[in-house]
């Protein structure tokens, strides 16, 4: 079995009203937020709710699932794109486009999750680094370091963060 030589990070210290991705478990849960959720992209707002799943898991932001009544989905065009993970099954991604303006598999879904994610099912997610904007609660949202993470950062979450330079063997 290949093991790895990276360092694991020590975790930052974090203050009240903050949650450290190194609490997160593995396998990864999954938690209803009432928080408003909000996605703009060439200037429109394509999603908006108070009905999100967060996943949270070990080194990685939260990842919010936006549930398909919330979003403007003429805007979301399905792609020949892939992928699988370990816990969830397999994922179908999706381009933005509004207008003359195009984000290629910026958004993605697990149409058929695994029975432990069952409840992220009809939800969609989000690359931060692939739309103009993303906000919780108004605040505006970091993407997650790496171009194959999706994990949303805010102020009262704290790294390291798998996806930056050095993460790898994590």
């Amino acid at each position: 079995m290949f093991k790895s030589k990276a360092k694991q990070p020590r975790p930052k210290p974090i203050i009240e009203g903050q949650e450290s991705v190194w609490s997160y478990p593995r396998p990864p849960a999954v938690e209803q937020t009432s928080k408003l959720i909000q996605v703009f992209f060439a200037d429109t707002l394509i999603a908006e709710t108070r009905s999100a799943w967060r996943v949270l898991e070990t080194s990685h932001p939260p990842v919010y699932y936006l549930p398909r009544h919330d979003l403007n989905m003429t805007y979301l065009h399905p792609i020949n794109a892939a992928s699988g993970c370990e816990w969830k099954g397999s994922a179908q991604y999706f381009d933005l486009r509004v207008g003359e303006q195009h984000s290629p598999q910026a958004v993605w879904t697990y149409p058929q999750p695994t029975d432990h994610f069952n409840l992220i099912k009809n939800h969609f997610a989000f690359y931060a680094q692939r739309v103009d904007r993303c906000f919780i609660d108004g605040e505006l949202v970091q993407p997650q370091p790496g171009s194959f993470y999706g994990g949303w950062i805010t102020q009262e979450i704290v790294g390291p963060f798998k996806g930056s330079p050095g993460s790898f063997g994590w």
